[in-house]
């Protein structure tokens, strides 16, 4: 009788086991394979090999981006040295990269490692940068004031809460106001990567303002890329391994009530809004198992999504670059300007193309 119930519980435990991975691998879209979409006139960044895993483009066509992030079972091509933050002129006929200087006698460089980056722009037209930054396998945000005539950020604060644990992206609402993801709940790396596989889905959103501090968003499979509409009344959040994107309303006392959903057939990164037209573009990974398990041989692709209309009841979804990892690999990333398309990843180059 005794082997009977162990045998059931081994077979139990083994279906489960069973039915876990299959679930992972549903999830990280294990099987999937790109067929190429190429765009005219693409163009690698000089100056870019280790990563530009979030962008942001200015009006002025100024672009910000995030370099040299390290996080737990990604690749790096970098792992002894500190992130960066570039800078890229998109006016430019052929712009280049340019790593900004950091001031700020509390700031260490030596142990930065930025991730998810947004701007603000005051009524003076001072330009502030947010940083989710994971010094030490921690997570914080830090604000900056970029200068633009020295070509440096100026770094006024460092961020913390408990509410802010694993921070992976952010969108800025005030110089000291934003919403956060959260991609996971656990802290330890052990838990962290059951969650991950077992699916728990407990990962969040979080609204941070010097006075108040609350999770406005909660139940997801590794919350990523956050944004808000051009008008401030809708906020996007991308669900990386349940491969959707979710829009809220926004409310005047920041609370966020869920209007819908779309679903995709790719792992959704960061997104980008057209400040102009409101459309979302999205950098995808095709396959997230080739991120979470590198293999030269066999790179990540990468994948970039423009989604028009999203608030209506059709919106139009277009893939409009497509590439299986040997020109760009693991694409996180993109954003337009004038006619023209930036593309980042998360630890690879990035890509400069016509539309």
């Amino acid at each position: 009788m005794a082997k009977l119930i162990v045998l059931t519980l081994l077979g139990m435990g083994l279906a489960l086991f069973k039915n876990h991975q299959f679930s992972y691998q549903t999830r990280l879209n294990a099987l999937r394979e790109v067929q190429p979409i190429e765009l005219p006139n693409c163009n690698l960044v000089k100056g870019i090999e280790t990563g530009s895993e979030d962008l942001e483009i200015l009006p002025n066509g100024l672009a910000f981006i995030s370099s040299g992030l390290q996080y737990p079972g990604i690749k790096s091509f970098n792992p002894n040295n500190p992130g960066k933050i570039l800078l890229m002129d998109l006016n430019e006929e052929d712009p280049t990269v340019l790593e900004l200087g950091i001031t700020g006698s509390k700031f260490d460089l030596s142990s930065f490692n930025p991730h998810g980056i947004s701007t603000f722009t005051d009524e003076d037209n001072a330009v502030y940068l947010l940083v989710v930054n994971h010094p030490d396998a921690k997570s914080t945000v830090e604000l900056f004031k970029f200068q633009e005539e020295e070509k440096s950020l100026l770094h006024l604060k460092t961020i913390r809460h408990k509410l802010l644990p694993n921070l992976n992206d952010i969108v800025a609402v005030g110089p000291e106001h934003f919403y956060a993801t959260n991609d996971h709940y656990f802290l330890d790396p052990y838990l962290r990567s059951w969650e991950m596989y077992l699916g728990l889905a407990w990962s969040y959103v979080v609204y941070y303002s010097p006075s108040e501090v609350r999770v406005v968003a909660e139940g997801f499979d590794f919350a990523n890329g956050i944004n808000i509409s051009p008008d401030g009344k809708y906020v996007y959040v991308a669900e990386l391994l349940a491969h959707k994107i979710h829009v809220y309303e926004k409310h005047a006392n920041w609370t966020l009530t869920p209007l819908k959903s779309l679903n995709f057939n790719t792992l959704v990164d960061n997104i980008s809004v057209d400040p102009e037209t409101g459309d979302l573009w999205v950098g995808c990974h095709p396959n997230g198992m080739k991120v979470f398990f590198y293999d030269s041989e066999n790179p990540p692709a990468s994948e970039v999504l423009q989604i028009q209309n999203i608030l209506t009841e059709e919106p139009k979804v277009t893939q409009v670059y497509a590439e299986n990892g040997t020109v760009l690999q693991g694409s996180t990333v993109a954003s337009v300007y004038k006619g023209k398309l930036l593309i980042g990843t998360v630890f690879h180059k990035a890509l400069y193309c016509e539309l």
